[in-house]
């Protein structure tokens, strides 16, 4: 973050404030003493409300958000321009026009509109036309240029809005405000500061003053910035490596030889193992020897026995020839 100094702040003469006459009794909080008619800014709570807004700048970058610069005031126009310009980010430094939060689909058709003026002079069709016709596009693409040129590459509505001057760019602050943006602005003793959510006490009218916060507001843009590219290039190369380790492991993998049983255990463990391997294949003889026993002991049986039978069935069927003889003369 960048480093504020108080020495800066009073030399570019942010803490003079406005008249007493005209100041806002709300501000009274903000304002150290009184000195020849004129309030004077409490520095120290301008820069701790400077550290607070700065974090907040870099915390919505880091998080891809917009931060919407806006002044539209003659001495903020030109810094505006510049260090929004620099840092990347959109401004505003014409006429606010309404609706350019609240109604962003209808700004955003007038910049395609804008597009396709564009085009038509780059392609030279606009030389096809009559000159008054000619006249009139370029007209329209002046003012469209003039009034929406800051914010034609912002993607939607802002994530973060910061104004120069609360009371000129009051319908920016109503338009934030009902779209829950936060709202970091520069407030002078003259203003009301209650709509805003991140309060600067600083002087809104001297250009020293405004070129100073707005030059620290872009430079946490940019260090923002710097900050996620860093850590986008750090991620690849976590990645990178990461991939490299697996690939390595993997040949590893495929060049390591097969351990055999001898490599991986000990002595008495193969003995063992041995022992056991022995005592089963004698177990397994045993069974074998004892299965083919019983088998040759059932078939003896299966061929003595039926063979008995039959003899027996046969003289039990054969009738005694007597009984034969009785049958034949009972007959008679």
């Amino acid at each position: 973050m960048a480093n504020i100094s108080m020495k800066k702040l009073l030399e570019s003469g942010v803490h003079f404030g406005h008249r007493t006459n005209k100041w806002n009794p709300k501000m009274r909080q903000y304002i150290f003493t009184e000195r020849n008619g004129i309030h004077i800014i409490d520095l120290s709570q301008t820069v701790s409300a400077l550290h607070q807004s700065l974090d907040l700048v870099q915390k919505t970058v880091r998080r891809g958000g917009t931060v919407l610069f806006v002044g539209t005031k003659r001495q903020a126009q030109e810094t505006i321009r510049e260090e929004a310009e620099r840092c990347g980010m959109p401004y505003v430094t014409e006429r606010w026009l309404g609706g350019t939060i609240t109604n962003w689909k209808t700004i955003k058709e007038r910049l395609k509109e804008l597009e396709r003026l564009e085009n038509m002079q780059e392609t030279g069709e606009i030389f096809r036309l009559t000159k008054k016709e000619g006249l009139m596009i370029q007209r329209d693409i002046d003012r469209l240029e003039s009034r929406l040129g800051g914010v034609r590459k912002m993607p939607g509505t802002p994530d973060l809005l910061f104004v120069v001057d609360i009371m000129r760019e009051a319908t920016a602050v109503h338009e934030a405000n009902l779209r829950n943006i936060p709202v970091i602005a520069m407030v002078d003793t003259n203003c009301d500061p209650k709509n805003i959510d991140y309060v600067i006490p600083s002087n809104d009218d001297a250009i020293r003053a405004i070129k100073l916060i707005v030059t620290y507001m872009a430079d946490a843009v940019l260090e923002a910035k710097a900050f996620s590219e860093k850590d986008e290039a750090e991620e690849e190369t976590s990645t990178a490596d990461e991939e490299t380790r697996r690939r390595e492991r993997r040949a590893i993998r495929v060049e390591e030889p097969e351990l055999s049983d001898e490599d991986l255990l000990g002595a008495s463990t193969l003995a063992k193992i041995v022992v056991e391997e022995e005592e089963l294949e004698e177990e397994a003889e045993e069974e074998t020897e004892q299965v083919e026993g019983d088998a040759e002991s059932v078939a003896e049986v299966v061929t003595e026995e039926p063979a008995e039978e039959s003899e027996a069935e046969v003289e039990e069927e054969a009738p005694a020839e007597d009984d034969v003889e009785d049958e034949e003369e009972s007959e008679e």
